[in-house]
């Protein structure tokens, strides 16, 4: 969203996911026409463990042709290891069986986590070839580990004897973590049964990169493209330039918008020509539906339909049914009675800012009933109006490298004790990538943090918080962790000034980044952000509060030019104006959370979906299908359920809301922004990974459930005696 908030960016995409030892397994021979003379051995940067620091990857030796040889070497490599635990013919024990499953698949977790990172981040045509061919390959992964009937016995026996091992907590986590994953993947089933989720499991992953590759396509087809210098007007100079720099970068005359992964786009708040806003968002909102290669209808219509019949096949009703069973929400029934309650104070707020909008429509003798692609450009004007507040007198005390080290590193220095050095010695995969060593509150070194912040067509869309190397006391790594983001990057001598929406971002994927940071576990698996979906943003979510904490706020917003520091009349405007609008925030990402629930909620034998029409009629069904409020993500280019692991789990955006602002009122009932709070919730929650019960550790710390009362107050949506 382009409008100004003081923290709320809570849509922001996260892509916390990482492909890693229980992501993977079969083998096929190295295609031909990718390997020739790229046979794996010494000289392949991936053979050994990197000897840069923190086995960071090196991509200054990384080529193209290095990724398919290494992944696959390491596939056989990680199977080869399977073979040998399940085939061991002495009693299985905690050690010989478990603890081995974790030292298993290093070469594959170094190939597969850096060629994640730069498919993700810096995708190019010959990695997405290696990504189409590994894609149905490493599904079926998965299903040669959790799906071998002798491996499943010695965990089963190790999880029926556990009580008698005498092992520690995080030991039985472990143990209780791989009974569940196996018996949640299908181990139980029979041989045929086996066989045919197999065949599922390598549909669903063809279907999903299908997906991905289509959609990235899609979005970069879309853009707006101009030769008409008036259809921009309301644009500053600044972001004139950058639309002509966009347009070089394609080498297209005139100017060019590149679309983000949102329905809204941040221009529209800028555009005054109504006919450009209403084709900008055209272009959005139809990206993927014009009929053409990219068209992913079709695609995500039998996505569902194989999701659904997976999960009957593992004995639910619903691929939700089965999602949810291991997340904190338990059942699709408990997520939408979660999310029900929240939508008639979402929609009742958004049809009072809607008339407010109208309202000035009309007295501008507008002559238009209001529509999505005027919400934005009105929406700043009632914010203008009612607060005093320009977005373009804000921006020039945001410029994200000053945001970056002064802002996002200087909170995590006050909460935690961090300090951050950049290093300009280690590779990285594209140009504008930066890298800072993390030191600790003790000056030991903690952790790598990459930061790649600029849009580029080659990049998927959204923001989100990886690992190129995760945290393992057994394997003696520490954390090698990257934020994505995808802000204009200005011409050539300009600063990058940013919105405080996207201040607020990357306040958000350094949550993510911290809680990758201070992983302090034994076993990988339960490592960091390996946590389920509804609460992982939990951290991420709480983080965004810094980003307008007073002490943090007068530290980094400071002028671009001057280094003077925000007027107190202005800072206390963005202040007054931060629960503005939130009725629209609320309801459009309400509306994307219930359509991905009802999508993923359809059983195994309902028809093939028009997604048109289904999208029409689960909107209506929510109570959500609101003319001047579309979804945040349409089914179409919905990236997070059908390509980034949030399938029947974008409701987690919502629930961890809950969590983080509960967790927020427990700081300010408790002292505000303390080292001693910080490391309290370091010690009790971030560093703990998934190695105790999330739900108990979270009340262990706040000392009680969370409520939504906080999350509703947050947004403004609880009343109050003054206009919002």
């Amino acid at each position: 969203m382009s409008t100004i908030r003081l923290r709320k960016n809570k849509s922001t995409m996260s892509k916390v996911g990482i492909l890693t030892a229980a992501s993977a397994i079969a083998l096929g021979s190295v295609t031909p026409a990718l390997a020739a003379g790229a046979k794996f051995g010494p000289s392949n940067p991936f053979y050994a463990p990197s000897t840069l620091p923190f086995q960071a990857p090196p991509f200054d030796k990384i080529k193209d042709s290095d990724y398919q040889p290494a992944i696959e070497a390491g596939m056989a490599q990680q199977l080869k290891e399977m073979k040998a635990i399940a085939d061991n013919p002495a009693p299985p024990t905690f050690e010989n069986t478990l603890v081995a499953m974790e030292k298993t698949g290093q070469l594959f977790n170094r190939a597969m986590m850096a060629f994640s990172g730069v498919t993700g981040a810096n995708m190019n045509p010959v990695l997405q070839k290696v990504q189409d061919i590994e894609a149905p390959k490493l599904a079926a992964h998965d299903d040669a580990i959790y799906l071998d009937s002798k491996l499943f016995h010695r965990v089963e026996t190790i999880y029926k004897e556990r009580d008698s091992l005498k092992l520690d907590a995080e030991s039985l986590r472990l143990v209780d973590f791989y009974y569940k994953k196996f018996v949640h993947s299908g181990a139980n089933l029979s041989d045929a049964d086996k066989a045919k989720l197999k065949k599922l499991n390598e549909e669903e992953s063809t279907l999903s990169n299908d997906f991905i590759t289509k959609l990235l396509a899609a979005t970069k087809d879309a853009a707006y493209v101009t030769t008409d210098k008036a259809a921009l007007a309301g644009f500053n100079d600044s972001q004139i330039a950058a639309a002509a720099e966009a347009a070089k970068e394609r080498k297209k005359e005139g100017w060019v918008l590149p679309l983000q992964n949102t329905t809204q786009q941040p221009d529209l708040v800028s555009l005054s020509n109504r006919k450009t806003r209403e084709a900008l968002f055209e272009k959005s909102w139809n990206r993927a539906e014009r009929g053409d290669a990219n068209d992913t209808r079709a695609t995500i219509a039998r996505l569902a339909q194989v999701r659904a019949e997976k999960a009957k096949l593992l004995g639910y009703p619903n691929f939700a049914a089965w999602t949810l069973e291991n997340q904190m929400a338990k059942t699709p029934a408990a997520a939408l009675k979660f999310m029900d309650a929240l939508v008639p104070a979402a929609t009742a707020k958004a049809a009072t800012e809607a008339k407010d909008i109208q309202d000035v429509i009309d007295a501008q003798k507008g002559g238009f009933k209001l529509q999505p692609w005027d919400w934005e450009f009105y929406a700043e004007q009632v914010r203008k109006a009612r607060y005093d507040l320009d977005e373009s007198q804000v921006k020039p005390y945001f410029e994200l490298n000053n945001v970056l080290e002064n802002g996002v590193f200087y909170a995590a220095n006050q909460l935690y004790g961090l300090t951050f050095k950049e290093r300009k010695d280690i590779p990285v995969y594209q140009p504008d990538v930066r890298v800072f060593e993390v030191f600790d509150a003790n000056g030991k070194p903690l952790a790598l943090f990459y930061g790649d912040y600029f849009k580029r067509d080659n990049k998927n869309g959204g923001a989100w918080m990886s690992v190129f190397v995760g945290q393992s006391k057994l394997l003696g790594t520490l954390p090698v962790v990257y934020n994505v983001c995808n802000f204009t990057k200005p011409a050539a001598g300009e600063p990058a000034l940013i919105s405080f929406s996207d201040v607020t971002t990357m306040f958000h994927e350094f949550g993510h980044a911290l809680h990758g940071m201070f992983a302090d576990t034994e076993y990988p698996s339960l490592s960091g952000t390996d946590v389920p979906r509804d609460f992982v943003e939990f951290p991420s979510q709480f983080n965004e509060h810094w980003a307008s904490y007073p002490s943090i706020f007068k530290h980094y917003a400071k002028h671009d030019k001057t280094g003077a520091p925000m007027p107190d009349e202005l800072a206390a405007k963005i202040k007054k104006a931060a629960k503005f609008n939130q009725g629209y925030a609320l309801t459009e990402l309400l509306a994307a959370a219930e359509l991905d629930m009802q999508w993923h909620t359809l059983p195994a034998d309902a028809p093939l979906q028009k997604p048109d029409a289904f999208e029409e009629q689960a909107l209506e069904k929510t109570h959500l299908a609101i003319s001047y409020v579309p979804p945040r993500y349409r089914s179409s280019y919905f990236m997070h359920i059908w390509g980034n692991g949030y399938a029947a789990g974008y409701y987690a955006y919502l629930w961890t809301e809950m969590l983080d602002d509960s967790a927020y009122q427990w700081f300010e009932d408790n002292g505000g922004l303390t080292r001693a709070n910080g490391d309290r919730l370091r010690r009790m929650v971030l560093s703990r990974g998934n190695t105790e019960d999330l739900a108990k550790m979270y009340a262990a710390w706040l000392g009680k459930e969370p409520s939504v009362e906080p999350m509703l107050k947050d947004r403004g949506l609880v009343p109050s005696g003054s206009p919002e």
